[in-house]
């Protein structure tokens, strides 16, 4: 049992510090700069536009790493 914790804590944590790097980089690299036509589409096709929509995928892959691996820390102080 003391394995798998120091395991899951192996994996957790660097998954975190990974995800919160990565999601900062998408936050500052990807986000569509002020040059972006986002004007010219309807609000409904916003997210058909490429680079909208590279961008929330990148947002959402981070948001998802960052949640598993804080519930995996979760799950290892619960044992």
């Amino acid at each position: 049992m003391q394995d798998l914790i120091v395991l899951i804590y192996v994996v957790a944590g660097p998954l975190f510090l990974i995800s919160i790097a990565a999601h900062i980089y998408v936050r500052l690299r990807l986000k569509p700069g002020r040059d972006f036509d986002l004007d010219d589409y309807h609000y409904e096709f916003e997210d058909q536009h490429p680079q909208m929509a590279s961008y929330e995928k990148w947002l959402r892959i981070t948001y998802i790493g960052a949640i598993v691996s804080i519930l995996l820390l979760f799950l290892t102080v619960a044992l």
